[in-house]
């Protein structure tokens, strides 16, 4: 588990501060990460508007940024999915 922790670390180090700060991921960075990483679990993930909208109901603050604790969640309910622990 420590490896696949630090497999989620680096590839969100590496879009975020792309175009703004380097510890959290715009609204281009995230659409980016989404679609090029988890096309098969988001569903429309190379639509920039869904990412958007996908993106918003992560963001906790309202900022317009995704923090890694905020995109946590995302791979918390894509991996509860996919291992058949949502209801």
């Amino acid at each position: 588990m420590e490896s696949a922790i630090g497999v989620l670390i680096t590839q969100f180090k590496s879009y975020a501060g792309t175009d703004g700060p380097s510890n959290t991921l715009s609204k281009e960075e995230f659409h980016k990460l989404v679609a090029s990483q988890l096309s098969n679990y988001v569903k429309n993930a190379d639509n920039p508007k869904a990412t958007e909208e996908l993106m918003s109901s992560l963001d906790d603050n309202k900022d317009g940024e995704l923090t890694f604790l905020e995109f946590w969640q995302l791979l918390g309910e894509l991996a509860s999915k996919q291992g058949g622990f949502s209801q």
